[in-house]
């Protein structure tokens, strides 16, 4: 089954109204690599229009430009990296990253978010960065490059095989494989089928039951998508809580509650500390954060 209208129809009974939008381009400041006000101060030099994300510390939104972002000195010096608004969600939502912490990346390319976890732990501490594709390493080996990342080491490996690394995390980031969704991609709706959907939350339940295993006790993991399909975000942490001794915990994020009840089916109460964003000033996305259970067994 798939198509625009029955897709829609499903956003409609989760609670939103479908509207077609695009998303402003985005950029992060690395700060670590930069001050924040010579860097915007530069791109203002060369006339290119940003606005302050007010959700987010080191994003800006870019109104307009002449040319290509990824163009500039600044730019292929590291001193920001173009990242979507709310693909900068995720990373900043673990308790703390600057006490050298053994850092997950579980999908790492093709990089953005590994060179904001470096950023945010200020080169200190380790990132271990997996990807299963070959060929977008050479894509995630030179953001880190770029960005002159030099505490992350790059793993070719299956996320789903994350135990055969044989070390313990104390922050895990999934931003797991997904469906994406319609406001990043205009033929969306007739590319995707609900039999795609179902594929990848089999596949990111696979992923989340394996990093499970490799957290520390007093870890973390921060689960998110750019998925707006419940199978893929609050059925699948509904599974998790269920079944992989985890609890959500509440976290401060730009979004909606997620809801606690889906097509009719009654979630655990947790799900609402899940935030939903709807495609709007962003890309749709889902985010949450992950403990396990103190004295699971």
């Amino acid at each position: 089954m798939s198509g625009k209208e029955f897709f829609v129809s499903r956003y409609e009974k989760l609670g939103w109204k479908y509207e077609d939008v695009t998303p402003k381009q985005a950029i992060r400041i690395n700060i670590t690599n930069a001050r924040e006000t010579d860097v915007i101060k530069r791109l203002e030099t060369l006339e290119i229009e940003l606005e302050k994300i007010p959700f987010l510390e080191n994003g800006y939104w870019i109104y307009k430009s002449k040319f290509s972002l990824g163009a500039t000195t600044e730019y292929l010096l590291g001193s920001y990296s173009i990242q979507e608004a709310a693909a900068q969600i995720p990373a900043t939502l673990f308790t703390e990253l600057k006490k050298d912490k053994i850092v997950l990346d579980a999908c790492a390319a093709p990089g953005g978010k590994t060179v904001q976890l470096a950023d945010l732990m200020q080169n200190t501490g380790a990132i271990i960065a997996l990807d299963v594709k070959r060929q977008r390493l050479t894509a995630l080996a030179n953001q880190l490059e770029r960005c002159h990342v030099r505490n992350t080491i790059v793993y070719h490996l299956d996320a789903r095989h994350a135990s055969r690394l044989k070390i313990k995390f104390d922050r895990i980031l999934l931003d797991v494989p997904c469906s994406g969704n319609f406001a990043t991609d205009k033929e969306w709706f007739n590319r995707r089928t609900i039999g795609d959907v179902e594929r990848n939350a089999r596949l990111q339940r696979e992923i989340l039951a394996e990093t499970t295993k490799v957290l520390k006790d007093d870890g973390e993991i921060i689960y998110a998508t750019c998925s707006l399909e419940p199978e893929e975000d609050e059925l699948n942490i509904d599974w998790a809580i269920k079944n992989l001794n985890l609890k959500v915990e509440k976290i401060n994020s730009y979004g909606e509650k997620a809801s606690t009840n889906i097509f009719g089916k009654q979630l655990d109460a947790q799900i609402e500390n899940c935030r939903r964003i709807w495609p709007g000033k962003t890309q749709g996305f889902f985010v949450c954060k992950l403990k396990k259970i103190e004295d699971a067994p």
